[in-house]
């Protein structure tokens, strides 16, 4: 679904435009307000939304996630380091999903994956993925993480 901003609360300082993949973000020249010039073509990254330091830009969710009759709204947390999802469903029940900032401060380069050295045979035959070790925090490359039943939320039965 393709994003839509507010523009009661868009100061119209660019994140979106210069984050937005698609280049359909733009600064509108009589407003000063972002806006989405051409929905049809929204790749559905959420750049923009993540990106908005005023939390002006809205996405609607997929319904597999969030069923006819919701609001959706995200909040870009940096001092938490977090991206905040709240769903609010049509009987009132409210359902948060808290992810880390996975992205690198603005103006930072990213990491290209073609300069990074070639895998080797003990990696090919691993199960891990490229980045796991680094990114999961595992060290030597040993297992993944485990969570113990007893961490759990109650309820939920294995």
């Amino acid at each position: 679904m393709p994003t839509f901003v507010y523009m009661t609360r868009c100061d119209g300082c660019g994140h979106c435009v210069d984050i937005c993949p698609s280049d359909i973000m733009h600064i509108d020249p009589t407003y000063r307000r972002a806006l989405n010039i051409e929905p049809n073509m929204c790749w559905e990254c959420y750049s923009c939304v993540k990106a908005c330091p005023q939390n002006a830009i809205d996405c609607r969710g997929y319904a597999d996630f969030a069923p006819l009759g919701h609001s959706v709204r995200v909040r870009r947390e940096e001092e938490k380091g977090t991206i905040s999802w709240k769903i609010k469903f049509r009987d009132g029940r409210e359902k948060d999903f808290v992810s880390p900032i996975t992205t690198k401060p603005w103006g930072q380069a990213i990491e290209k994956l073609a300069e990074q050295p070639p895998p080797g045979a003990n990696d090919l035959n691993s199960q891990l993925l490229w980045s796991e070790p680094d990114t999961l925090l595992i060290e030597g490359g040993g297992g993944l993480p485990v969570i113990s039943k007893d961490k759990f939320k109650q309820g939920v039965y294995y």
